[in-house]
């Protein structure tokens, strides 16, 4: 929707994550403020602000160090998941073999493999590259795999019927088909990747915006807290943006009523 007088236009839809991000941030000000929140229970914006500044040396490292381990564990996720996504949508039987056993798997809570993954490979980089991979795996296998499981059998009988193999019908068929899958599943991949990147770095880990946290958690620094959990607002709003980017860009045609539409 755009507003429209003396020749100029604004777009209201563009702009309303900027309006509504702002009036969160005056809101939080304004409470802040009104109730006479001590820092240590809720700090207000421009006192997260102020840390910011004040520990920008120390929030920039520990947030590339972050992001670092969120995209190596994704890209990893992304070529594992769409490998095993291809292979469980290939066959029924292998689908109903090893669905049940990634589904077990996923429900393990990730926090509580970090220790084995110190066990095996100690302290550091790998065990949150390793979290990231793990939690962003599964929902990447599920939507490729949903998308050539669910091919219509009409559409496979019509062309087994005019001499298509299955090879022809996975190449031609079943994976442009899972692609509008697949890249919607990486928007929802790369959030739950910084989520594994966290919980490894709270747990196991020398660096990164979790151990940040954690160490001013320890110190009652919750202002420096809170700028760590805006970084990774951030840092995850920019990487979200790039998957939605890329997803346009690749499967804009599975979207092209939308487009119509704005």
């Amino acid at each position: 929707m755009s507003n429209q007088a003396d020749g100029k236009s604004f777009d209201w839809v563009r702009a309303a994550p900027w309006l509504y991000t702002a009036g969160l941030f005056v809101l939080w000000e304004a409470a802040a403020r009104l109730f006479g929140l001590p820092q240590y229970i809720l700090p207000a914006p421009t006192v997260v602000a102020g840390a910011i500044v004040d520990y920008w040396p120390a929030i920039w490292k520990n947030s590339l160090q972050t992001l670092y381990t969120t995209t190596v564990g994704f890209a990893l996720a992304v070529i594992g998941g769409l490998a095993l996504g291809i292979l469980v949508g290939w066959s029924r039987f292998i689908y109903a073999g090893l669905y049940p056993l990634m589904v077990g798997f996923n429900a393990i809570p990730k926090v509580a493999v970090v220790p084995i993954l110190v066990i095996w490979f100690g302290i550091g980089t790998i065990p949150a590259i390793l979290t990231a991979f793990l939690i962003a795996f599964f929902p990447i296998v599920v939507n490729v795999a949903t998308g050539l499981a669910t091919i219509e059998p009409e559409m496979e009988d019509v062309l087994r019927a005019l001499g298509a193999r299955k090879m022809d019908i996975m190449l031609k068929v079943g994976i442009p088909r899972s692609m509008p899958y697949f890249f919607g599943s990486l928007k929802v991949a790369i959030t739950l990747a910084f989520v594994g990147s966290v919980i490894a770095e709270t747990v196991a880990a020398n660096s990164g915006l979790g151990h940040m946290m954690l160490a001013a958690q320890s110190q009652f620094n919750v202002p420096l807290v809170f700028a760590g959990l805006v970084m990774l607002a951030v840092e995850g709003i920019l990487m979200y943006a790039v998957m939605a980017w890329i997803e346009m860009r690749m499967t804009g045609w599975a979207h092209r009523s939308a487009l119509a539409n704005t």
